[in-house]
């Protein structure tokens, strides 16, 4: 615990707060509180509880700013740092903790967030590498839920415990976890990778968080005394890929091996191009990362590329949907090979993909093939990418080359196909433009987005700074 020479125990008991650190310039507690960067209110708390603990909050950190007025001495300034650090770390545990109870509720998927990471950077205004930070925070100290409903203990306990009593910061926690994370500690058995933790944590009173990372590294290079193990023999020469269809649930899998180097090495080199990080803080996991980049290549080639014919026809997405449906503005469709559609996925594949539309009757005899046709010719989105140049939420900096054109105002629904009426989303912003409560529009030619009223109860519109250069 760091030493202070008066408790700030009463601050962390039951706040919720929104994680900024710092107070405008000339403002007192209460502008901190009430006017968070991300523009929603405050003001009107939902729980009795939380609107008392913020009072008490706003009158302890009153109470703290007139401890370093005028009349403080330098031993009272000194005192001042130590309580304030610890007033951070107290908070960050609680945004951990709230965090934790939120993912373990399914309030962010429910809310359309395959990772709470984007729903904290939109809800408190983070930057995503700050959100992540938390997140792995909550996912490596806090319980968590297993397959089967089951709540498990926290993945660290020794460090869950410095974290709480204040020892170790957020920074502290983030480095044990990657430290944790590391090819070298997966190869610990698990009694001598629990030891590690016990030690790392032992060391946050001690070492600065790049101190305890080098020392940690150090720590499990020491204890992985084998290293690596040998390689096997080398397999007998093949190159598969096998893709089968869930029965039971829309989608797929899809399994390969490659033997031959070659083979393997272009679409290694495909995947390399669209699998890496968008960005420093880019908290998708590997595996979600290559997965979504060979999606979005095949999409490409798709739309853009030159494929062989199969059966005298070029490949193209089959999209199948019964009279009924087309008539009601198509509530439902399925894919050839993906399984059945959502209204508000078959809404997005229709903004901006070459699709064939194959009308079946009640009994499910096709009525009607449709011919192909591209909903945004290549002139039309050469014009929307020389406008947004590339994703045009605030915040992202996705290339053209990987997004799609999106209609404001729906196809299906009487919208236009032309440039007021068109904004190029990544596939993440226009998966949350189709299932979630976000909303696009357009503003003097130029698209802003209007957040749900979750995160921001006064759904003030966002938009990006300044045009970028295409």
């Amino acid at each position: 615990m760091l030493a202070t020479p008066f408790s700030v125990s009463t601050l962390a008991d039951g706040v919720v707060a929104s994680g900024h650190d710092a107070t405008p310039e000339g403002s007192g507690p209460s502008v901190l509180l009430s006017r968070p960067a991300t523009g929603h209110s405050v003001d009107q708390p939902t729980d009795d509880t939380v609107a008392t603990a913020r009072a008490d909050l706003a009158a302890a950190l009153a109470g703290l700013r007139a401890a370093g007025g005028q009349g403080a001495t330098e031993s009272d300034l000194v005192a001042l740092l130590v309580v304030a650090e610890e007033t951070r770390r107290a908070l960050d545990r609680i945004v951990v903790d709230t965090t934790a109870a939120l993912q373990r509720r399914g309030t962010f998927a429910e809310r359309g967030y395959r990772s709470p990471t984007g729903a904290l950077s939109d809800l408190l205004g983070w930057e995503r590498f700050e959100a992540r930070r938390r997140v792995v925070a909550a996912e490596s100290v806090c319980e968590t839920v297993g397959l089967g409903g089951e709540v498990l203990p926290a993945r660290m306990p020794s460090t869950a415990m410095v974290f709480a009593d204040g020892t170790a910061s957020l920074r502290h926690v983030d480095v044990i976890a990657r430290v944790l994370n590391s090819a070298v500690a997966a190869r610990l058995d698990p009694e001598t990778w629990a030891g590690a933790e016990v030690q790392l944590a032992a060391q946050c009173a001690a070492f600065t968080p790049t101190q305890l990372h080098t020392w940690g590294m150090e720590l499990v290079e020491l204890l992985d005394q084998d290293g690596a193990g040998p390689e096997d023999d080398a397999p007998v020469q093949t190159n598969e890929l096998r893709l089968s269809r869930f029965r039971a649930r829309p989608g797929g899998k899809i399994a390969g091996r490659y033997d031959d180097a070659a083979l393997f090495a272009a679409i290694a080199a495909v995947l390399d191009a669209g699998a890496g990080p968008r960005d420093p803080d880019d908290d998708r996991p590997v595996p979600q990362r290559q997965a979504e980049a060979l999606a979005d290549a095949c999409n490409q080639v798709l739309s853009r590329g030159k494929l062989p014919e199969t059966g005298g026809r070029r490949p193209q997405l089959v999209v199948t949907i019964r009279l009924e449906d087309l008539e009601r503005r198509a509530a439902a469709a399925s894919l050839e090979f993906g399984g059945p559609l959502s209204a508000s996925t078959l809404r997005q594949l229709a903004c901006d993909a070459a699709v064939v539309p194959m009308v079946l009757s009640s009994t499910g005899v096709p009525l009607d093939v449709g011919r192909i046709s591209r909903t945004v010719p290549d002139g039309l989105r050469r014009a929307v990418t020389v406008r947004d140049g590339g994703c045009a939420w605030a915040g992202c900096d996705r290339l053209p080359s990987w997004c799609e054109v999106h209609h404001v105002h729906e196809w299906q629904h009487g919208g236009a196909t032309e440039l007021g009426n068109l904004v190029m989303l990544c596939g993440e912003h226009h998966r949350l433009i189709h299932h979630t409560h976000w909303e696009v529009r357009m503003v003097h030619g130029l698209p802003e987005f209007i957040p749900p009223s979750w995160i921001d109860r006064t759904r003030t519109p966002r938009r990006r700074p300044a045009a970028r250069a295409s």
